[in-house]
């Protein structure tokens, strides 16, 4: 198999970092996006000449494409893009301000965005690539204490699922990745916290959610490995037959499950009042 180039973004840590070990691993290279200068050696050291680091905020859009341009001119293609950059953000929906809102939408949507639409004419021009956007099962189930993070999550979910269909006929895949709860910094250091706290919410679905998390980011229990998740997103890429979903973990796949089923129930529930709505076919 020819070697691949793999556009990575956010690669400090957790699953972009387990995904571009993995990638220089098989001799492929990991372009990996990082905030900080620091890091940039570090991460170049791993396999020097497979693992190539570039500072990248997915929030300057116009650094974006800059960036996409000087690896072009480097490499000659992409032939991956894995958009995993972003944070998660816990809280009541009533909770969240509009700040807090409005930062978490920029870096999980708006920055996930401005590198698809930059990479997009070069897998354009190849006619070819493949998109890992980095979703979250809750990009498909909403979580009560994470409200306004499933919102930056289902809309990268719609533009994803539209961009699928968009721009298969010019041979160009996308899978949408959603895992469940890995073994990260996703719910330690990359988290943050609604700076509102309303106290009614403490013993509600939404406060046992925020409890379990940030229990998680304290005790490193998550039950996902991001070196197993690695290698299946490296499967869906290897793949003649990439899935659009690829739900990782026990615990999303049975949430994902669980929705099919109260979705197929509520509609089945429901289906003769929606029916009924038609109007009349025109004579």
């Amino acid at each position: 198999m020819a070697q691949r180039i793999w556009f990575i973004t956010g690669v400090s840590s957790g699953l972009g970092r387990s995904l571009a070990e993995a990638v220089a691993a098989r001799g492929d290279i990991a372009v990996g996006t990082l905030r900080q200068d620091a890091q940039l050696a570090v991460y170049s050291a791993l396999a020097p000449g497979r693992t190539v680091g570039v500072k990248l905020d997915v929030n300057d859009h116009a650094q974006v494409n800059a960036v996409v341009s000087q690896v072009i001119k480097q490499f000659g293609r992409i032939d991956v893009l894995v958009n995993n950059a972003g944070y998660g953000l816990l809280g009541a929906v009533e909770e969240v301000s509009d700040a807090e809102a409005r930062a978490q939408l920029e870096t999980n949507v708006f920055g996930a965005l401005a590198v698809t639409r930059a990479v997009l004419p070069h897998l354009r021009r190849q006619k070819s690539g493949h998109i890992l956007q980095i979703s979250s099962i809750g990009g498909f189930n909403g979580t009560p204490g994470a409200g306004i993070y499933n919102a930056s999550k289902f809309a990268l979910e719609g533009f994803s699922e539209a961009i699928a269909k968009e721009t298969a006929p010019l041979g160009i895949r996308v899978t949408l990745v959603e895992p469940g709860p890995f073994r990260t910094k996703w719910a330690g250091e990359s988290l943050k916290r609604a700076a509102a706290v309303i106290p009614d919410y403490a013993a509600t679905p939404a406060g046992a959610t925020i409890a379990r998390i940030t229990g998680y980011g304290a005790t490193g229990s998550q039950p996902g490995d991001p070196d197993l998740a690695a290698g299946a997103m490296i499967k869906a890429v290897d793949s003649p037959n990439p899935p659009l979903r690829l739900v990782l973990g026990a615990l999303a796949i049975g949430a994902f499950r669980a929705k099919l089923e109260a979705a197929r129930q509520e509609l089945a529930a429901w289906e003769a009042i929606g029916l009924a709505t038609d109007a009349p076919p025109k004579s």
